[in-house]
């Protein structure tokens, strides 16, 4: 039975990316920093889908969360899910520089190590993957959110480009507004967003997983979000900025 070790996995895309994969016959390794909720998502994927689910308890924000994850990550898994990130309200020169760096240390430091802590086991087997969850707002200029999912969208590339292994897969998807606790954890107005524009987690997943199994480095799920990114790459920065403000990220 394969195994997937999914971070952020308790809300959102991540316990979506759970679910998924419990229905498709994967034991799971389920990170988050809530230890009572990460408990209570493991049982139920348990009790529903009758698959193996260890509650792993890290708060990737530190050191010593990313390096228990690492540790676990070398014992060996079939398809790591780097889903865990957070975002802040606000223009970027509004936000605490020590803040900032917690981002960066979750969306970019994290990433790295957990992805390079996954990839050697799973190219000695010559068969798995890694889904880093970057964002629509990498092709936009909104600040250390979006430059740090740029750099996740870079990270994959690059890497997606130098492993040779024809069944290993380094995959970035891109969302962009999905209904989860993302914005309302982090105190976004999202009265802006118009309705066209939300997606559901469980769709961006079968989206992801399809797009994995094609070997797509880079996964923008739906038509409307893959035609907002082409356009991004043309149209002028400034132009770009301001729709990013106006929507909130």
């Amino acid at each position: 039975m394969p195994t997937a070790l999914i971070t952020g996995a308790t809300a959102g895309i991540g316990a979506a990316f759970c679910r998924r994969l419990a229905a498709d016959g994967f034991s799971l390794v389920l990170v988050a920093r809530d230890e009572k909720r990460l408990a209570a998502a493991a049982a139920e994927l348990h009790a529903r889908y009758g698959v193996s689910c260890q509650a792993l308890p890290a708060d990737l924000a530190t050191g010593e969360g990313i390096a228990a994850v690492e540790e676990r990550l070398r014992e060996g898994v079939d398809l790591l899910v780097n889903n865990a990130g957070f975002g802040h309200p606000g223009a970027a020169e509004d936000v605490p520089v020590s803040d900032e760096l917690v981002m960066l240390r979750v969306h970019c430091e994290a990433v790295l190590r957990l992805t390079m802590a996954a990839l050697p086991g799973i190219r000695a087997r010559g068969r798995g993957g890694v889904i880093n969850v970057a964002s629509v707002a990498a092709f936009f200029a909104s600040g250390t959110y979006g430059a740090s999912k740029a750099w996740v969208v870079n990270f994959s590339e690059s890497l997606a480009a130098q492993i040779r292994e024809p069944r290993v897969r380094v995959m970035a998807l891109c969302p962009g507004f999905v209904r989860t606790e993302f914005h309302e954890r982090a105190s976004i107005d999202t009265s802006g967003i118009p309705g066209f524009l939300w997606l559901s987690a469980d769709r961006v997943v079968d989206a992801a997983m399809r797009d994995l199994a094609r070997g797509v480095p880079v996964s923008v799920p739906d038509p409307r979000y893959k035609l907002i990114a082409a356009v991004a790459r043309y149209v002028p920065r400034g132009a770009v900025g301001m729709f990013s403000r106006r929507t909130g990220r």
